[in-house]
């Protein structure tokens, strides 16, 4: 079962171990308002074992959000997918580091780790430093990171369409981090979480 956690204010650190035929799933949730420190050290300890870790974040203010993945990979036939995607407006600070280790025998692993992102104002920041340290060499890895703005292209063709400014843009932010929302298993919970991403998302594109 997915494991969906809204972070809080403070820091979040935790140590995950996953043995062999096991797979580990999680999505952190980010909302306006929240500073917050997240550590997360993962660790594929058993052959045959997967982590997949999400996150989506939503800054509109002064926030200052950090997040750091250590995946590991110690063994054979494991797999990792890494997908956190944030939006940073006002005076907001996201940092991002990522990394995924694979172990010298952790042979046939598959590894991939994304982390993408929109500014929506001049004084937002994000700086982020996705890592690759591969010791083995039959592994299909990759990582990727963007930094962006709304496309104004898009906005353009809604507003062609009879939908307003403000509509275009919250459509464009929603479907920005809807692949990491549509992991949330249950159907009422992910309706749940959208409606609260929506609604301030909402809120940011006054």
């Amino acid at each position: 079962m997915t494991e969906v956690i809204f972070v809080q204010d403070g820091q979040l650190s935790r140590s995950i171990e996953v043995q062999s035929g096991e797979k580990a799933e999680m999505i952190l949730l980010v909302l306006p308002g929240v500073s917050c420190d997240i550590k997360l050290d993962v660790r594929l300890a058993g052959e045959g074992s997967e982590a997949n870790i999400y996150g989506a974040y939503v800054c509109g203010g002064q926030e200052r959000v950090k997040i750091a993945v250590d995946m590991h990979h110690d063994l054979p036939h494991c797999n990792s997918r890494q997908l956190f995607k944030g939006i940073a407006g006002g005076t907001s600070k996201v940092d991002f580091y990522g990394k995924i280790i694979v172990a010298k025998d952790a042979q046939r692993t598959e590894a991939y780790q994304e982390n993408h992102n929109i500014l929506l104002t001049d004084g937002a920041k994000v700086d982020t430093k996705p890592q690759l340290e591969i010791y083995a060499d039959d592994v299909k890895c990759s990582h990727g990171a963007t930094i962006g703005r709304l496309n104004e292209e898009e906005q353009f063709y809604m507003r062609s369409r009879g939908i307003t400014l403000e509509d275009a843009k919250v459509l464009q932010m929603i479907s920005f981090i809807a692949p990491v929302l549509e992991n949330i298993e249950d159907e009422a919970e992910r309706e749940l979480v959208v409606a609260q991403f929506e609604s301030s998302i909402r809120n940011l594109a006054r």
